[in-house]
């Protein structure tokens, strides 16, 4: 992102969620505060250039950044139950979790961390949209070129030795294999134990050339705004390497089983003509609590 200004990839994908509320009904991720939040910027960035992604490519990836949001929020709500008390939302951008958090009576604390040109930004629009800052929720600015993930959530209050849920949706493209790494490391060191939602994208080698057409043209519009892809990651290597960097649990989910587990009829395709996977992934991956 440009320093000093809001990440317009974080805007984008605020849209999205905003136009499944509208477009599909929410049929697959319910999110009252999308809209509000998003106030006039939704016509205006779900706009596409001449030559961007067709009516049903537009569709298909709103559904995948719906059901990416549920699956992590299924998961987080798993975690709850077990007793996770600690939720943090990397690259919080417009996410609105923290301010219609279902589990805010059981004792979840919240903590958003994300560049302080884009938290700003954000609580600029809450202020407008009316929507209240509630007492489980703790901002964490963080500027990556000055401060590590650990020194701006200890400055927060969070609790290393507490199990902690991290939600990291829409972030792992634009970092580099270093910093993806450097985050997951962090996350797998945690005294408490940790698990953690993310998602991530196959090498372009790996689509199909009607797919790989769609993702160079998506890519060189992020790429336009200053946010370029930079880290794709095979899947079988991508399990081993966080086996070896302390996660013991793993889930991987492509954009068609993770449709499919959640709403298949809403996916616009009969059966027949479903495509047998996708290069887009969702990822679950847990430790255990070190031994005191």
């Amino acid at each position: 992102m440009q320093p000093r200004s809001p990440s317009r990839t974080a805007r984008r994908v605020a849209a999205l969620r905003a136009a499944h509320q509208t477009l599909d009904h929410g049929r697959l991720f319910r999110d009252p505060l999308a809209v509000r939040l998003l106030d006039a910027d939704a016509e205006e960035l779900l706009g596409e250039p001449d030559g961007g992604p067709t009516a049903s490519e537009r569709r298909a990836f709103r559904l995948f950044i719906a059901a990416r949001s549920r699956f992590a929020e299924d998961r987080l709500a798993a975690a709850v139950a077990r007793g996770v008390r600690q939720l943090v939302v990397l690259g919080a951008g417009l996410d609105t979790f923290a301010y219609r958090n279902p589990h805010e009576a059981a004792g979840l604390a919240v903590f958003e961390v994300d560049h302080p040109a884009t938290q700003q930004w954000k609580r600029e629009r809450l202020s407008r949209a009316g929507i209240p800052l509630p007492p489980s929720l703790t901002f964490a600015p963080v500027d990556f070129e000055r401060e590590s993930l650990g020194d701006g959530l200890a400055a927060a209050g969070f609790d290393p030795a507490r199990p902690a849920f991290f939600s990291w949706l829409g972030v792992v493209p634009y970092l580099t294999r270093d910093a993806v790494f450097g985050t997951l490391g962090y996350i797998a060191g945690l005294p408490g134990g940790a698990e953690a939602v993310f998602d991530y994208s196959e090498p372009p080698s790996a689509m199909t050339p009607r797919a790989r057409a769609a993702h160079r043209a998506r890519a060189a519009r992020v790429a336009a705004v200053g946010e370029p892809f930079l880290s794709y990651f095979a899947p079988e290597e991508l399990a081993a390497d966080l086996r070896r960097t302390g996660f013991a649990a793993l889930e991987d989910l492509d954009a068609v089983r993770l449709l499919a587990r959640y709403a298949d009829e809403h996916t616009g395709r009969p059966p027949g003509e479903r495509p047998r996977r996708s290069t887009a992934h969702v990822l679950r991956a847990a430790t255990r609590p070190r031994s005191r």
